[in-house]
């Protein structure tokens, strides 16, 4: 499996699951913001089922939350990176 970086750099799609206020305090560059809790009703505007996502929180448990539903929901190139620390510059 490619790494996050190498994701990032083919266009996956770069999810940030917290809150709407930690996003606006920081987020990553090119990131959308959305919340885990919205992960549900929102998992189909994420793209092909088959697209690179790459998804990240503050520790990493938000989006290992995350990256479970949408695997169970059928997407198949989903990667959870961790924290936002984690995530490569």
């Amino acid at each position: 499996m490619a790494s996050v970086k190498e994701m990032i750099k083919a266009g996956a799609k770069i999810v940030d699951v917290r809150s709407a206020g930690e996003f606006a305090d920081e987020s990553y560059p090119g990131a959308v913001n959305i919340p885990l809790n919205l992960i549900p009703a929102k998992a189909m505007d994420l793209g092909p089922k088959d697209g690179p996502i790459v998804l990240y929180c503050a520790s990493g448990a938000r989006s290992a939350q995350a990256a479970r539903f949408l695997k169970e929901a059928g997407f198949t190139n989903v990667v959870n990176a961790g924290g936002i620390d984690d995530m490569p510059r």
